[in-house]
C-alpha cells in the first residue's frame, strides 16, 4: 500500500500540473471502488477551479471553492497526468479532466477511492480522527513523550495507530525504530524523553530519506512521471530476516506485531 512518502511524492507531482487549472469534465468507468464514486461528482465539479492540492495522512484533497475531492490509492492504485487523448486501459477507472490533459486513477485492486468532501473537510469521518502528522512541527519529542505516558502498547504498534500518529506504516515503522536504537517491542510508556526525541528525529529522517528516493516499491507504485522508488534499496531491517545487519552484521530477525511482519536487530536494538 502506498504510504505517506509515497502519496507526498504524488501530491507533488500532480500539484505542478492541475493547481490552478479548471476542471473541464469526470469520467467514471468504474465507480465500484472501496467506496462509490458519486453519481452527480462530475456535474457538480464542472467548471470548478483546482486551488490547491493537498495530502492528510494518506488521502490526497483537490480544493475548489465549494469543498474539496477526496482521493485515496487504496492498495496498488497511482495517479497519472496525460493527454487527454490517451486511450484508458484495464484498470483506468476514473478521469478528472482539464481540457487537453486529464488526471487519471489506475487501480486494479478497486480499494482506492473518489469522493466529495464538503467543508469544513477535516470534519469527514474518514479525516475527522486522523493524529497529528509526522512531518509538521508539531511532531516532537516532547509531543510523543506526553502522549504516550502510562502506555504498555509496544511503540512500533502506537507510532502505527493513525488516530495517533498518521503515515507512519509498516516499513518506515521498522526502519525507523532500528535508526533510533529501539527494540518494537518495547512499552511505549517506558521510553524516556531523550529516547522520544530521538525516535521523533529518525521518522522525520526516514521519511525524508525515502521521500528523496521516490518512495518504496510497493507492488506496483508508481510516481506521477512512472518512475518506481527506490528507497527500498537502503532497507536496514525491512525484509532482511536472515540477513547481517549493516551495522553490526547480527542477524535480522522477523516477528509478528499486530498480524504485521517486524523486522530488527536483537543487538543494535534494545528495549
Amino acid at each position: 500500500m502506498p504510504e505517506l512518502p509515497e502519496v507526498e511524492i504524488t501530491r507533488r507531482g500532480i500539484a505542478d500540473h492541475i493547481a490552478g487549472q479548471t476542471i473541464t469534465g469526470l469520467a467514471v468507468r468504474q465507480p465500484q471502488l472501496r467506496y462509490l464514486v458519486p453519481q452527480d461528482l462530475g456535474e457538480s465539479l464542472t467548471g470548478q477551479r483546482i486551488d490547491a492540492v493537498r495530502r492528510r495522512a494518506k488521502y490526497l484533497l483537490l480544493d475548489v471553492s465549494t469543498g474539496s475531492i477526496l482521493i485515496h490509492l487504496g492498495m496498488s492504485g497511482s495517479l497519472r497526468v496525460l493527454p487527454s487523448t490517451t486511450a484508458p486501459g484495464k484498470h483506468d477507472h476514473v478521469d478528472l479532466l482539464f481540457g487537453d490533459r486529464l488526471l487519471r486513477l489506475h487501480d486494479p485492486r478497486r480499494f482506492g477511492a473518489v469522493l466529495w468532501v464538503p467543508p469544513p473537510t477535516e470534519d469527514h469521518a474518514l479525516l475527522a480522527h486522523l493524529g497529528i502528522e509526522p512531518l509538521e512541527e508539531q511532531f516532537t519529542g516532547a509531543w510523543l513523550y506526553a502522549a504516550t505516558r502510562k502506555s504498555s502498547t509496544p511503540i512500533k504498534l502506537w507510532i502505527m495507530n493513525a488516530q495517533r500518529v498518521v503515515g507512519i506504516g509498516n516499513i518506515y515503522a521498522s526502519e525507523s525504530l532500528f535508526r533510533a536504537r529501539i527494540h518494537p517491542n518495547t512499552r511505549a510508556g517506558r521510553l524516556s524523553l531523550a529516547r522520544c526525541t530521538r525516535l521523533v528525529a529518525c521518522v522525520r529522517e526516514t521519511l525524508q530519506d525515502a521521500l528523496e528516493a521516490g518512495g518504496s516499491t510497493l507492488r506496483d507504485f508508481v510516481a506521477v512521471n512512472g518512475n518506481s522508488g527506490y528507497f527500498q534499496q537502503s532497507y536496514f531491517v525491512y525484509a532482511r530476516e536472515g540477513e547481517p545487519c549493516r551495522v553490526c552484521t547480527t542477524p535480522i530477525r522477523k516477528q509478528v506485531m499486530g498480524q504485521r511482519s517486524t523486522f530488527f536487530c536483537s543487538r543494535c536494538q534494545r528495549p
